[in-house]
């Protein structure tokens, strides 16, 4: 499975931090940006991070921002796309479980950068439970 991973200046840091999780479980992944902490435009690493999964380059994306707000607004717009903002455990389970989101949406400034590990595992591992949920996905599009 490919990941990608995107961030502004506000979710840089927990985008490392989610990184270093991939890093040593071995779960490839590409990283559009941005590198540092210098004022970016979310928009920008929003819709460049959905790219890659509209086109099938990525199966899930994970988003950072200062709280995930935008990032997740920007990718819900993008066809395809379901985002969660997430800083709990259940949310981010059962976004996975019965709504099938396929972008993981952070805030640096909510949450610590052993939470956005935690949360990016849960989201990677857990699946989609298809049946009756598949009918209320459909309806998205």
């Amino acid at each position: 499975m490919m990941i990608v991973l995107g961030a502004d200046h506000g979710g840089f840091i927990i985008k490392e931090a989610i990184k270093k999780y991939l890093d040593e479980t071995n779960i490839e992944y590409i990283d559009i940006g941005s590198y540092n902490t210098e004022s970016v435009d979310y928009p920008v690493y929003a819709k460049k991070l959905c790219s890659k999964i509209q086109d099938g380059t990525a199966e899930l994306g994970i988003l950072c921002c200062g709280t995930g707000i935008g990032m997740s607004m920007v990718a819900n717009k993008q066809k395809g796309i379901r985002a969660a903002v997430l800083s709990d455990e259940f949310s981010c389970e059962f976004s996975r479980k019965h709504n099938n989101a396929n972008v993981l949406c952070l805030g640096g400034r909510v949450v610590s950068n052993e939470k956005a590990m935690e949360l990016a595992k849960l989201f990677l591992n857990t699946q989609f439970e298809s049946g009756r949920h598949e009918r209320r996905i459909a309806m998205f599009e």
